[in-house]
This record gives C-alpha cells, sequence and structure tokens, in this order.
C-alpha cells in the first residue's frame, strides 16, 4: 500500500463516535439495555424535507427513493415515547455534557460558551424523528502520536441511532434500545501519513478516550469513519462504519485504488462518443421468458420484468479494470443492489450465468446493438425501473464528465468499501427547535480541566507498579473492555493479578474466536468465579471450562456451567489416591525415564482431574512420588 499513498498522494481524515458511559440516554431518562426481547412494535414512513433555504438534502431524496417501509421494535426498559418521537426531548443528560467537556479539554479543543443543538437530517430509518440531534461542543486542538500532531477539528455530542435488525424485501428493521445513546464524534483533521500510522492514530486517539474511564468498552461501543481523497481526484470521500482499527489500512488503500481507478475510467470514458436516450432502454422480458439464468427465471416469477439499456460504443468499459476488482460493471451493481434489486447483467460478462450467445443475439436485433457497443439487463418491478435506469445513466455520466462520485460508502469485511448514499449537503443541517440553547459555565470549564485523564504511558507505569504486570499485559488489559471490572476483582478478593487479566484478556477473547458469544458472559458471574477460586471451590483450570460453558449458552450462571462441566473439587486424600494409582501403574515408564516422566503422567493427570485441582498442586505431588519410587 505504501507505494499507492506515495505516488497517488492520499489524506486521511478520522472520525471517531464513542458511546459514552451515562446512566441515561441523551434526552430522556431511559437506561441503555441490549435486549433482543421487542414487546413494541410499529412501523413509519420517512420522507425528505426541505431545509430553512428551501433545499433538499440529497441523500435524504436517494433514501426516499428506495421507497423503505421502516419497522421499530423497541423494549420499554431501554426506550420510551421520546425514542418513538411521540413525546418532545427532555433536558440534555448533565454526565454527557460533562464527559465532553472533559473530552475537548483533554484534546486541547476550544470549548464554546453557548452550544446550539441542530438536527441532522437522517431518513434512511435510523432514527424515528428524521433527523439526529447533535451538538458542535468545541473545535481545534490536537493529540500528539510518536511525535507527530495530528489536528482536531470539531468535537459533537450527539445520540447514537437504532440498531439495525435487517430487511426483508421493502421493509426495514430497527431496534430502539441504542438509539438516544449519547456519544461523541471527534473529526481529525486530513493528515500525510505511512499506512502503518493509520491504525496508530485511531488507536491513540481511542486511548485517549478510554483514560477518562467514561466511555463504553466492547464491539459497537466506538466506530471509524474514515474519510478518504487523493491528490489528483480533489474528491473527499467518506467511509463509515470501520468496526476494527485492523480494517483501516485495507479500506483506505481500497479507497484510494478505487478513486484512481474511476479518474482513468472516466479518461477512457471521455474519448467515446455516447450520450444516452430514451429510446436506449427496452422492456425485454418477453424476449427472455425462455432464458436459462435462474436469477432471470425467478424475477418473472415474482412478476418483475427484464430492461435492457444500450450504450453505444462502450464495448469493453463496463469490464475494464484498471486495479484489481474496480470496474465500471461494478459502480453499477452496488448502486442497484441499494433499490432492492439483486444485480445487473453487462455486456463483458456474458454469456454467463446462464444468459446464453442466442439470448444475446435475439437481444442485439431487437435493440439493434452493434459490436461495438455495450449493454445492461437488470431485473426490477416496472415501478422502479424508472428511477433505478435514471441512477444509472446520471452516474456513469458523472464518472465520464467529473471522474468521482461524492459517495457516502461503507466499509466491507474484506476492507472493501461500497455505495451506501450519496454525500450529504449543507441542507442536511438545521437548528433544533424543542431545546434551547445550552450555556457552558465558566465552572463547568474549569471542572472539566481538573478532570482531564492522566496519559496513557503514565496509565500504563501506574497499573504496571500498582498490580506488577508486565508491559504487554498491562497495554491489554488497558486496552480491554475489562479494566473496570479488572480492579474490582483485584480489590475484592487475594488472586494473583496477572492470572485475573490473563483470564480477561487471552481466555475470554481465545473462546470469542472459537464462534462463543462473550455478551452471555455478565461481570457478575465472572467476578463470582475469581472468589469461588480464592475460597478453593474451584481450581484456576475449570475457570475457562466455566466461561466456556456459559458463553456456548449452555448455562446462565456459574453454579448451573460447573454442574453441566461436571466441575468439583476433590479433597486431598481422594487425590492422593488417584495419583497414586496413575503412577503404580506406569511404574516402569518411571524407572526408565525417570524425572523426565512428569511430562506424560501430568497428562494422564490433568485428563482425570483438569478442573478439579490446579495443575501445580498435581506436578508437585508426581514429582514427590517420582523421587520416591526412584529412591526406592
Amino acid at each position: 500500500m505504501s507505494n499507492i499513498v506515495n505516488d497517488l498522494g492520499v489524506k486521511v481524515g478520522l472520525e471517531i463516535h464513542q458511546q459514552l458511559a451515562t446512566n441515561k440516554k441523551l434526552f430522556c431518562n431511559c437506561i441503555p439495555v441490549d435486549t433482543e426481547e421487542y414487546s413494541i412494535k410499529f412501523q413509519r414512513k420517512l420522507r425528505a424535507a426541505k431545509s430553512e433555504l428551501g433545499e433538499y438534502d440529497p441523500a435524504a431524496l436517494f433514501e426516499k427513493s428506495k421507497s423503505k417501509t421502516i419497522m421499530y421494535f423497541a423494549n420499554p426498559e431501554s426506550s420510551c415515547l421520546v425514542e418513538q418521537d411521540e413525546e418532545p426531548p427532555h433536558e440534555l443528560d448533565s454526565d454527557a455534557k460533562k464527559i465532553s467537556l472533559i473530552i475537548a479539554s483533554a484534546l486541547k479543543s476550544k470549548i464554546f460558551r453557548e452550544i446550539f443543538p441542530m438536527r441532522k437530517t437522517v431518513v434512511d430509518g435510523s432514527n424515528t424523528t428524521g433527523f439526529q440531534r447533535t451538538m458542535l461542543i468545541s473545535h481545534g486542538g490536537s493529540f500528539d502520536v510518536e511525535g507527530k500532531k495530528i489536528g482536531i477539528q470539531s468535537i459533537c455530542l450527539e445520540e447514537d441511532a437504532a440498531k439495525n435488525l435487517g430487511e426483508e424485501g421493502s421493509i426495514k428493521k430497527y431496534g430502539l434500545e441504542r438509539l438516544g445513546i449519547p456519544l461523541v464524534e471527534i473529526a481529525t483533521e486530513p493528515f500525510e501519513v505511512k499506512p502503518s500510522e493509520i491504525k496508530k492514530i485511531a488507536l491513540t486517539l481511542g486511548r485517549i478516550l478510554r483514560s477518562t474511564k467514561k466511555v463504553k468498552r466492547g464491539l459497537g461501543s466506538i466506530r471509524q469513519d474514515v474519510n478518504v481523497s487523493i491528490k489528483e481526484g480533489g474528491v473527499v470521500i467518506e467511509v463509515k462504519g470501520v468496526q476494527q482499527l485492523d480494517q483501516l489500512e485495507k479500506v483506505v488503500e481500497y479507497e484510494a485504488k478505487r478513486q484512481h481507478g474511476l479518474l482513468k475510467i472516466s479518461k477512457k470514458l471521455q474519448e467515446i462518443d455516447w450520450n444516452y436516450s430514451v429510446e436506449d432502454k427496452k422492456d425485454v422480458t418477453e424476449l427472455f421468458e425462455k432464458c436459462k439464468s435462474k436469477i432471470i427465471k425467478n424475477a418473472i416469477k415474482k412478476n418483475q420484468n427484464i430492461f435492457a439499456i444500450s450504450f453505444k460504443n462502450m464495448k469493453g468499459m463496463f469490464g475494464y479494470s484498471p486495479y484489481e476488482g474496480i470496474r465500471l460493471g461494478k459502480e453499477v451493481a452496488e448502486l442497484v443492489r441499494f433499490f432492492g434489486i439483486g444485480g445487473v447483467f453487462h455486456s463483458d460478462e456474458l454469456p454467463n450465468y446462464g444468459v446464453e450467445e442466442t439470448d444475446i443475439q435475439n437481444l442485439k436485433e431487437v435493440m439493434k446493438i452493434s459490436e461495438n457497443d455495450a449493454f445492461l439487463i437488470l431485473a426490477c418491478p416496472r415501478e422502479k425501473m424508472h428511477t433505478i435506469i435514471e441512477q444509472i445513466i446520471l452516474r456513469i455520466e458523472y464518472i465520464k464528465n467529473k471522474g468521482i462520485p461524492i459517495d457516502t460508502r461503507l466499509a466491507t469485511q474484506n476492507g472493501e468499501t461500497k455505495f451506501l448514499r450519496p454525500r450529504p449537503g449543507a441542507a442536511r443541517m438545521y437548528p433544533e427547535t424543542d431545546i434551547p440553547p445550552i450555556i457552558i459555565s465558566q465552572e463547568e470549564l474549569d471542572d472539566a480541566k481538573k478532570n482531564i485523564p492522566k496519559s496513557w504511558d503514565e496509565s500504563i507505569q501506574e497499573i504496571k507498579s500498582k498490580f506488577s504486570l508486565n508491559q504487554q499485559l498491562a497495554e491489554q488489559i488497558l486496552d480491554s473492555p475489562y479494566i473496570e471490572l479488572f480492579e474490582k476483582i483485584t480489590d475484592n478478593v487475594n488472586v494473583n493479578p496477572t492470572f485475573i487479566a490473563s483470564i480477561l484478556c487471552s481466555s475470554i477473547t481465545n473462546l470469542e474466536r472459537n464462534g462463543l458469544n462473550s455478551k452471555l458472559l455478565k461481570n457478575e458471574e465472572i467476578g463470582k468465579a475469581f472468589e469461588l477460586l480464592e475460597s478453593g471451590k474451584i481450581a484456576k483450570e475449570s475457570i475457562e471450562m466455566i466461561f466456556e460453558n456459559i458463553m456456548a449458552g449452555k448455562s446462565n450462571t456459574i453454579e448451573d456451567a460447573m454442574k453441566n462441566a461436571s466441575i468439583k473439587t476433590v479433597d486431598n486424600e481422594e487425590l492422593e489416591q488417584i495419583l497414586e494409582k496413575i503412577v503404580q501403574d506406569n511404574e516402569n515408564m518411571v524407572k526408565n525415564q525417570k524425572e523426565h516422566a512428569i511430562g506424560p503422567l501430568m497428562g494422564m493427570a490433568m485428563k482425570e482431574l483438569r478442573g478439579k485441582v490446579s495443575g501445580e498442586t498435581v506436578n508437585t505431588i508426581l514429582l514427590q512420588k517420582i523421587k520416591t519410587i526412584l529412591e526406592k
């Protein structure tokens, strides 16, 4: 990637969205509770509205064109009439305000003395109101990353969106438990750095937030959006939803290649004499009734129509790939999928997918397509046809005439980006009429400065010294969602802090990697496990077995997990008998291998005693018994 960054002059800007650890939501008294049980259900149709200047936001118009019905699911424990947009917002949560001021102070950002709540138009369904409430808290500031100063553009306090529960046809589903949770949005100045440094910058900013101990931890509590531009393009593309820091470098690399690839495609298109005419599209459903393509067959069964669009002199352009995975055909396919259309065939990839040469020849004859022309085939309901074809033509014309479409894109798990919606315009933001301006007093500013947390390095040194942890484990526990729980457990039980940290950072993470769900493991049960360890009721080796049982969904509590996993302690007499039998049964091996017999004997013993007694105890007793046999 470094060559691409150096050659293309890539600039990157980060937007960090961090949930705050408050006891209630931003504009009501509901407590955020993650749940999958919903007793309330209602639906809405959201539409775009004009701004104060009489303009429509392009992103809002695009979302409206998809004609989705929004189904909302709610639980009275975690949402109320405010989230349902049936009641005005309450007063701003004071804790959220305090935390945002501390974060702004920690980043040396200039705090505004008067804060004006605003509405940001969002009609994708993630807000029941059709807008998100947001407040500009401060501007400017910076933080250092290995001697390099990274500037801050702005810090906002805003409410989180509803949880996306998926789609079924024309219905989008959202859960309201997350809607309204306070979060800060921190936007950095654009910067040019080496690819490997992008992750460090995001990590450093995240650590500054976590060092306040007033932000939420865990998956979904922090999200990174990244703005990417290249020198030649001059267009900033926002990529949303980067969940993992490891994705950042891949996302930036892919987006830089995509933008440069589109510029190359644009130059080729400019050399082609092509202009769209309404005569270039045609309903060809009847022509494809006997087509063997499963996609086309299924579409016709659903009473959808098959449409074709011809493109004069554009043979080879849909399949032209300046970089691997970057094609005009892919850009069009991403676009139509967001209208609920399964996909689109283009001439450069046919015959394929069940579309045969005879189908293509028949189409060319009907539409008078020559050898130098290209075409698209798509299946969609007749009522959507005009909008979808219009969007396809507008996108191709934009790429031809201007190069890179100004989009908002979504990061994928493999590090690519895909079309989400057009980039919002200035018409997106307008004043909130239900909440008065918020005055920030000098006392609040002074209090925020007093509560600026220690630096990350100071926090690491403190935790190393206090709990006798090595550097790696200190960083792991401080980066993990379990730091507060770790400190609570070490205060309450007399168990080696290194062992506690290893279980929280390594064992639970390894179980997650094996597909188990850490959300099922509650903090109270984790604390209870270490209490049982301290009292001698379970062995060290049994803790991971217990956690595995709970995270697999087989048990809810430590006690249930112990029963289900057959975990019980053995007394000294029973332990002596078990180990004595193992040694006697393998006496010849002991005589032959002497002290080296401890390895295989430990394997036999722990197979029977795992989770019932510590490995250290077993090892000590076995060594004594080996020594006794050898002395005889």
